[in-house]
């Protein structure tokens, strides 16, 4: 089996912190130091300072440099390029817009996880590992989007994962680690975003869920509907649902969300994660899609937000380009990244005309080390060229260094790995052969693989790093990693970084991890110039937070 389904989906939820105490109420003593402003020279115009009434901020979960690079590659050159221009959103944000980079490591670490990153954005404070919400000290810290509902403006928090995943988690949550996500959502209540839009039914609903015969599934049925099964990771008689409809509209498919027409509203459009840009893009196809996009979840919740005076935060995230990183899963990547980059570009053609708008589009961090790379695979045949520097003699490379044709390779996947392996999981037990894998990868891939290599997907090899009780390193076995295996550590996940390497050279695609680096991310902002400079430059996240902050205090 897959790691639960959070397996692929940023496996470091499930981490080993029982459920407990909430450190919320207690704010950081770092939570009021702000950024100091960027010091001119007196020969410098400063430009007149507009007060920002919106601000929107879009994170790529595990969008680093690399991931970036892929999607304007295939929007210059991929043969199916939805860009008329031939450039991608983020690509125009920062070119109109400024360019800047950020820092992500956490405190006294070098490599961030989701939590800690959105935590450092969210507050402008260093954080610990895996916490949300909360300062290094381990006090709560305000975030971003608390400030902005003290001066009036709206909220509001969109997501293709969980509501209680890491990155929304952090923007109104305050708990020690993010494995907590049935106390994320009852800080979710407290803080009481305006609008709030996503997947992870599963942790508002009460254990009593989980028995079809039960009072409870009966209920939850009639008022969710036929949308999705209903299951719970809850282990009290809480129900978060009947608590949020004293405040919020619910919606549980896009049909619903499409009819509401102010806030509040929750939405919460899947048991666990939302569909991944293939199922998505494959469900559409059949005509078979309940689930809103992710485009159509931000044109919402811009839509609302939008009808309060003093304005919004908003806070988007493109969740599922870190879960195919983390499966070194190429194309289903270029998939999510496109899906994402679609969001940017509706919110940048809403603001196009606005002056009190600013959009930052940033990263967490970059996950999977992913890259093209030039190899001694398939190396082109020597041609003649006719230019006066070779004058008819031969062009010959002596290496193979990534055909562009390899773009389309990528964009052709049907399903990602994740898709693929569960697909295999369900099948019973006499039916889980190389052979049977093997049929499925081929179905789902312009490349294919052959028996022997479906084999050693499936091949095990002793756990070196073993620990009894331990939520991914917990079995004696795992699929067989033969190189640089400490940092691939999710289990049975295990076996999507193993078809990612089987295909990799085919694809002129190296990967140097099953988790995340602590490459520097890109940061655009776009708005009034006053307002967007502070952002250009190298910052770290905790600047961007400082900065974001400020902006929301005008």
């Amino acid at each position: 089996m897959l790691i639960g389904d959070v397996s692929a989906h940023d496996p470091v939820a499930e981490g080993t912190v029982t459920q407990g105490q909430s450190i919320r109420g207690r704010l950081g003593t770092g939570e009021s130091l702000l950024f100091e402003p960027v010091r001119k020279t007196s020969q410098e115009q400063v430009p007149e300072k507009p007060r920002i009434r919106n601000l929107i901020l879009l994170i790529g979960d595990g969008m680093g440099p690399q991931q970036v690079g892929l999607l304007t590659q295939y929007a210059h050159h991929g043969k199916h390029s939805p860009y008329e221009d031939r450039q991608a959103a983020i690509e125009r944000l920062m070119n109109e817009g400024v360019a800047g980079i950020m820092r992500t490591e956490p405190h006294n670490m070098l490599v961030v996880d989701s939590a800690a990153s959105a935590t450092q954005i969210a507050t402008g404070q260093y954080a610990g590992s895996e916490m949300i919400g909360a300062n290094y000290q381990g006090d709560s810290a305000k975030t971003v989007l608390e400030y902005a509902k003290e001066s009036g403006r709206s909220t509001g928090l969109v997501s293709d994962t969980r509501i209680t995943h890491a990155t929304p988690a952090s923007f109104a949550a305050h708990q020690r680690h993010r494995s907590m996500e049935n106390e994320i959502a009852g800080d979710m209540l407290e803080t009481q975003p305006d609008v709030m839009l996503s997947g992870g039914l599963r942790h508002w609903v009460p254990a009593a869920a989980a028995k079809k015969e039960s009072v409870t599934y009966e209920a939850l049925r009639q008022l969710i509907g036929d949308a999705y099964p209903i299951t719970t990771k809850r282990t009290d008689n809480r129900n978060l649902l009947l608590e949020a409809r004293d405040y919020y509209q619910l919606a549980f498919d896009r049909y619903a969300l499409a009819r509401i027409e102010e806030m509040p509203v929750l939405g919460l459009f899947s048991d666990t994660a939302m569909l991944d840009a293939l199922a998505e893009k494959a469900a559409d196809n059949a005509g078979t899609r309940n689930q809103p996009t992710l485009v159509e979840m931000s044109k919402k919740a811009i839509e609302l937000l939008d009808q309060n005076p003093a304005g919004f935060f908003l806070m988007i995230e493109g969740g599922q380009i870190d879960w195919t990183g983390h499966n070194n899963d190429a194309g289903a990547m270029l998939h999510e990244l496109l899906r994402f980059d679609a969001v940017v570009a509706a919110v940048m053609e809403w603001a196009k005309d606005r002056d009190d708008t600013v959009i930052v589009v940033t990263a967490d961090h970059e996950t999977g080390s992913f890259g093209f790379s030039y190899s001694g695979s398939s190396i082109p045949k020597a041609r003649q060229l006719a230019g006066n520097v070779f004058n008819n003699e031969k062009f010959e490379p002596n290496f193979n260094f990534a055909r562009q044709r390899t773009l389309e390779s990528l964009y052709g996947q049907k399903q990602s790995y994740y898709t693929i392996l569960e697909t295999f999981d369900a099948l019973p037990a006499k039916e889980q052969t190389a052979e049977s894998l093997m049929e499925l990868v081929n179905s789902a891939m312009p490349l294919n693989i052959d028996l022997d290599e479906a084999v050693q997907v499936l091949t095990r090899s002793r756990n070196k790093m073993y620990q009894e009780g331990h939520p991914f390193l917990g079995t004696k076995t795992l699929p067989n990693i033969r190189d640089f295996n400490s940092f691939y550590v999710y289990g049975e996940n295990l076996r999507m970084n193993l078809l990612g390497r089987l295909l990799a050279e085919e694809q002129n695609v190296v990967w140097g991890t099953g988790t995340h680096t602590s490459t520097p991310v890109t940061l655009g902002a776009w708005g009034p110039e006053a307002a967007t400079k502070p952002f250009s430059g190298i910052h770290h996240s905790t600047d961007i937070g400082q900065r974001m902050i400020e902006l929301m205090q005008q």
